[in-house]
């Protein structure tokens, strides 16, 4: 009986996690048919909380991310795009293409935050759709391959 609660608690955090994106994905897909591609990152971040501010959905802006190094927190200058709903980093590009480095960061974000899930949105292509990624850090143990497991 607990196992099936566990299994319908998953799937509902799973919904709310997907409610979230899907709210936030909405809201750039709106900017992005506003104005296009072609601005900087910095006007698309000040279009996408005035966005989020309209649908009501908390977000924190440029949040500082410390590196804890040796138990000890450190300032090292990073800032996190967006945290929305308080554990969804969404990290946001102006750039030609998305790159392996661009998916490494937001992996990095997900790692040093503990946050389990994270946009990456590119505005600078023709249909957003093209520049979206998402990108998840923590998956359940089951999920994983055997060999990921330490199991033959």
């Amino acid at each position: 009986m607990n196992r099936i609660l566990n299994i319908h608690r998953g799937d509902a955090e799973a919904r709310s996690f997907d409610e979230t994106t899907d709210r936030t994905i909405g809201a750039c897909i709106e900017i992005h048919r506003q104005l296009g591609p072609g601005l900087l990152e910095s006007a698309y971040e000040e279009c996408l909380c005035h966005e989020l501010g309209l649908l009501d959905i908390f977000f924190e802006r440029q949040k500082p991310l410390p590196v804890v190094y040796k138990k000890i927190k450190l300032d090292c200058g990073y800032r996190l795009d967006l945290v929305v709903d308080r554990r969804v980093i969404v990290e946001l590009k102006a750039a030609e293409e998305i790159l392996p480095i661009h998916e490494a960061q937001v992996l990095t974000y997900l790692k040093l935050s503990g946050l389990p899930l994270g946009l990456l949105i590119n505005f600078n292509v023709p249909v957003l759709k093209q520049g979206i990624r998402r990108l998840v850090n923590k998956f359940p143990e089951s999920s994983a391959p055997p060999r990921l497991r330490g199991e033959s």
